[in-house]
């Protein structure tokens, strides 16, 4: 049997540890994900000009100033070049300058809340595209993506198509988590009261995986979904297949769905609430909890006074573990009592977060909630609370 060199061997070793890797970072399929590659090779290069001679010359050095070779220059008393100085200095000095203006010019072009001015490295951003607009939403422990303009929902599936620039919204109902899709852009963190923003464009047709990247609890390993790159056509009949098959988006069906639940299977909804998303973001998709921007107009206010005192319960807003007998072994010494929602009579708000001030102008709101409504203070002017 002939032997395989011990040398070549170990050459080989790292392409056989990473044969079963997917190498989807480095081979993506979206024009955001494929600019981040091109930004990886290239910071990776810059910096091999640097450790690659290092890493020969200190082997070189090694071999060549060895005890044992007496032919090698022996300079006991040498301790300056200003010939060497000079090159260990511009060398690295001279990269770092590269790589960071490089890096600065990329963190903008590549900002996540940037809208796309291109399809790909080709083909820029045709005038009159509309970009498909999808709100997210990371669930305990699933995913739930409402397409508001064609006014359906689905939970652990996402569908766009191709070459046409994708505008998603993104938050989380309880805790924070991360968004991802490495063959289409970046991650991008989701977290509860709050929204961010990502833009991305899916260049071929395909079935793509989409996970968190980032820890959440119990059924975080199972928190995956599949990104379904489509022609028109094929988006088209993805649409009317998800109202066909679907059931609708209540309140109450959402404040049902965002209990804890693991290895959750595809859901349609053949409609959904156009208030839905706004209302999750403002941590009131419970109609018994006051919206944040209601609280906020309070604050903005000057307060509610005593009077507000019973608008504390209705800014509780954490509800995991409502349902413990969904993952009998999490939880069970947390002292949360099991409560069922109460099913939704009224959408509360359903302006967003960035539209409340402007809703608030001239003060001529009327609301339910204690301290909302203040007294004028004669002048037009609505004067703060007195505690």
């Amino acid at each position: 049997m002939k032997k395989i060199p011990f040398l070549p061997a170990i050459m080989l070793a790292p392409l056989l540890l990473l044969s079963s890797c997917n190498m989807v970072v480095m081979a993506p399929s979206g024009d955001i994900a494929a600019q981040q590659r091109d930004l990886i090779i290239f910071a990776t290069v810059l910096m091999l000009i640097i450790i690659v001679p290092v890493i020969f010359l200190t082997l070189f050095f090694a071999w060549r100033y060895r005890a044992s070779n007496t032919s090698a220059t022996y300079l006991p008393d040498w301790h300056h070049s200003t010939k060497i100085e000079l090159l260990v200095w511009s060398a690295p000095i001279a990269i770092i300058l590269v790589l960071a203006t490089v890096t600065w010019i990329a963190t903008h072009k590549l900002d996540p809340y940037r809208p796309l001015e291109r399809i790909d490295a080709e083909r820029s951003l045709p005038a009159d595209v509309k970009p498909l607009t999808v709100e997210v939403v990371a669930m305990d422990w699933k995913w739930l993506f409402i397409y508001p303009d064609q006014g359906i929902a689905t939970v652990n599936e996402l569908a766009a198509p191709v070459d046409v620039p994708i505008n998603f919204k993104i938050t989380a109902q309880s805790v924070m988590n991360s968004f991802y899709i490495p063959a289409l852009a970046g991650q991008i963190y989701a977290m509860p009261g709050m929204q961010t923003k990502l833009h991305g464009v899916i260049n071929k047709e395909g079935v793509y995986d989409g996970f968190s990247a980032n820890y959440s609890g119990a059924g975080f390993s199972h928190m995956r979904f599949k990104f379904h790159g489509l022609n028109q056509q094929g988006f088209d009949d993805w649409v009317a297949r998800v109202k066909a098959q679907g059931s609708p988006l209540s309140r109450d069906a959402y404040l049902k769905l965002e209990k804890p639940s693991e290895k959750e299977p595809v859901r349609y909804f053949a409609s959904a609430d156009k208030a839905l998303f706004n209302n999750i973001v403002n941590l009131c998709a419970d109609p018994n909890k006051m919206c944040m921007q209601d609280m906020m107009h309070i604050d903005m206010m000057g307060g509610g006074g005593k009077e507000s005192e019973e608008n504390r319960e209705k800014l509780q807003y954490d509800n995991r573990g409502v349902d413990l007998s969904v993952s009998p072994n999490h939880g069970e010494t947390a002292g949360l009592e099991s409560h069922e929602p109460t099913p939704a009579t009224d959408t509360g708000t359903t302006g967003s977060v960035k539209e409340a001030p402007a809703a608030h102008e001239g003060h001529t709101m009327h609301h339910s909630m204690p301290g909302m409504n203040m007294p004028d203070n004669g002048n037009g002017e609505t004067a703060p609370a007195q505690n």
